[in-house]
């Protein structure tokens, strides 16, 4: 009994985080190709002065949270409908976990402690806001 009330929270959690993640990716592709010169205007300076940005900290830790979420859950599925040997599902959901954990982990210090102005850096590969060195 406990499992189905699991799996209906898993079932409206993919509808809900694809639906959320639906308009996180397009804002996302939005702010980083469709301004000032597209693609080729996405560099250090851009990615670090976008990260100093509290509100794009929180943006993009919302999308990298959600999006590995929603995939871990999917593939949770997946491993659960096609591995028929026990063992080796557990094997499979336990390294699915180690590996979903050390990402958010890892994405999340690399947002949040993202040096803007490292030392040592030519200035015109560093954001506007950085002071000249």
């Amino acid at each position: 009994m406990k499992t189905l009330r699991l799996e209906r929270l898993g079932w409206i959690f993919m509808r809900l985080s694809g639906v959320v993640l639906i308009a996180l990716i397009f804002t996302h592709l939005t702010v980083n190709l469709m301004q000032d010169g597209g693609v080729k205007a996405i560099d250090f300076a851009f990615v670090a002065g976008k990260l100093a940005n509290p509100f794009w900290q929180w943006f993009d830790t919302a999308l990298l949270w959600l999006a590995l979420i929603h995939g871990t859950n999917g593939m949770r599925v997946v491993i659960q409908d096609y591995v028929l040997r026990p063992r080796l599902r557990k094997v499979l959901l336990t390294l699915l976990a180690v590996s979903t954990v050390t990402l958010i982990v890892l994405g999340t210090l690399v947002i949040f402690t993202l040096d803007p102005c490292p030392a040592g850096t030519p200035a015109d590969l560093l954001p506007s806001f950085c002071p000249a060195v």
